[in-house]
């Protein structure tokens, strides 16, 4: 049964976290474009493009979103039931810190829950798509537009350049479109002027042209005889091609095959069948070096058996062989080291980038986890922090959460770091954030419990008139006993 406490906070906490939530879903799809704003400019994206894409980024970060709201609005809760003294009157009640903190427990619990199962159904879709949808925007052309005065190239197979361009952009003057022929030369138009137009389903552009000439140089390469063209017209028409310019759907299995496109179901598949690949490694270097290592074959049970004749006293191996063979014998030697050396770097090579695809695969699949239980560890941190600093609002709590959560995210970098590079395991790598900051967060319970006053300065002021009145008092004994000596 719910009580009226438990009410109360979970209504003080509600308010804060969907504000909180929302200003950092914001801030993370602001980096992501910020990140990839030159692929996205100039590219004529319609509106419904623009709206999906931001949808993908938005659900993409939402378990990053989450921890840092509700770091943020754990701190904000507890932070202004400190200062409008209800903390005091719940604590004088008898009601220890970890009662009321208790509901909001639960409901981060919850949350973190939430975020596992969106972490693991959702996720690796809108990643199939947003990776898919990001690829196509990257490589399509920038949107179709000629400027005054400039050479424009965009159009595969032509270059065209204008001269003016009146207020109703389409009619143009002293127009020049160089046109890629893989001959001699290349075909030249030049025109007094014109009109430029796009066909209704904007797959063509049509010019119009009065007033011109056409240059154009056939024959073939490398001979003297050819023929130049020179046609005068009143009017030309030009049609060129934009189907370039539209964007093309890529399909989404193309991308299928990453780690991070993956359920924790499919994860352990993929990791079980990658393992169990290892064993076949083992079976190939010795099935490739063997043809080259003849002596090989001698290494079994029976080689015991065999009379070994008494060793021929040589300084060294070369004394061992005639000197009408030793050349062949020195180069066999030498070509089969080097088949042998070929073969192993190649299987070295396959094993070390089967490894890595493994620890790829361990990554996303710890992944799944530890931003729900960063969640939860976030929380830990928050709901002691705002009953000891008890400030409301967006000035003390934001600092503290900034703080905390910068933190939070670089151990979390560091830690997938250290693991796709070996440098520790995948459990501790990906779990690096959580043991670091686990402590931090039963330290500041323990000392919210203990209403310790441990971000209050006028405490830290007189812990230091204290040291500075026991280095004053040391310094008087010190120079009363040089007063005595003397």
């Amino acid at each position: 049964m719910i009580k009226k406490l438990d009410t109360l906070i979970i209504r003080a906490f509600v308010g804060p976290f969907f504000a909180t939530f929302l200003i950092a879903l914001f801030v993370l799809v602001m980096q992501f474009f910020w990140l990839y704003i030159d692929d996205l400019v100039g590219k004529g994206l319609d509106i419904f493009t623009i709206f999906k894409l931001i949808g993908y980024v938005a659900a993409f970060n939402v378990p990053m979103a989450l921890p840092l709201a509700l770091l943020l609005s754990s701190i904000m809760t507890f932070g202004n039931l400190g200062e409008s003294f209800e903390l005091v009157a719940i604590k004088s009640a008898g009601i220890p810190l970890v009662r009321f903190m208790r509901p909001l427990l639960l409901v981060t619990i919850g949350i973190s829950g939430i975020a596992f199962l969106f972490s693991n159904n959702v996720i690796p879709v809108v990643n199939l798509k947003l990776n898919a949808l990001k690829y196509d925007i990257i490589v399509t052309k920038p949107a179709f537009d000629i400027k005054e005065g400039t050479f424009y190239d965009k159009i595969d197979g032509f270059v065209i350049k204008i001269g003016k361009k009146e207020k109703d952009d389409s009619t143009i003057r002293n127009v020049v479109i160089y046109e890629k022929a893989y001959n001699l030369q290349d075909r030249m138009l030049v025109a007094e002027s014109g009109i430029m137009r796009t066909t209704p389903d904007k797959r063509f552009l049509e010019f119009n042209l009065r007033n011109g000439w056409r240059y154009e140089e056939n024959g073939p390469r490398n001979s003297l005889g050819t023929d130049f063209i020179r046609l005068g017209f009143k009017e030309y028409k030009k049609v060129m091609d934009l189907s370039s310019f539209k964007q093309s759907k890529t399909e989404d299995s193309l991308f299928k095959y990453d780690a991070k496109m993956l359920s924790v179901r499919q994860l352990t598949i993929s990791i079980d069948s990658l393992e169990k690949g290892f064993k076949t490694f083992y079976e190939r270097a010795r099935r490739e070096t063997a043809a080259y290592l003849t002596f090989a074959r001698f290494g079994d049970s029976n080689w015991a058996k065999v009379k070994v004749p008494p060793p021929v006293k040589a300084k060294n191996f070369d004394a061992l062989i005639a000197d009408s063979i030793r050349e062949q014998v020195d180069e066999r030697a030498i070509s089969q080291i080097s088949m042998v050396s070929t073969n192993i770097t190649q299987i070295s090579n396959d094993y070390v980038a089967k490894r890595q695809i493994l620890r790829k695969h361990w990554i996303e699949w710890n992944r799944k986890f530890t931003l729900s239980a960063g969640c939860i560890v976030l929380f830990m941190i928050g709901a002691p922090l705002g009953s000891i600093i008890r400030k409301g609002g967006l000035g003390m709590p934001l600092v503290f959460a900034i703080i905390f959560f910068v933190v939070f995210y670089i151990l979390n970098t560091m830690g997938e770091k250290f693991a796709k590079e070996g440098v520790t395991s995948i459990g501790v790598g990906m779990w690096l954030s959580t043991m670091v900051l686990v402590p931090i967060g039963l330290f500041l319970t323990t000392k919210a419990m203990s209403d310790s006053q441990l971000f209050n300065k006028e405490a830290y002021f007189r812990f230091f008139k204290k040291v500075r009145k026991l280095i004053k008092r040391s310094k008087e004994e010190d120079t009363k006993e040089k007063t005595a000596a003397l």
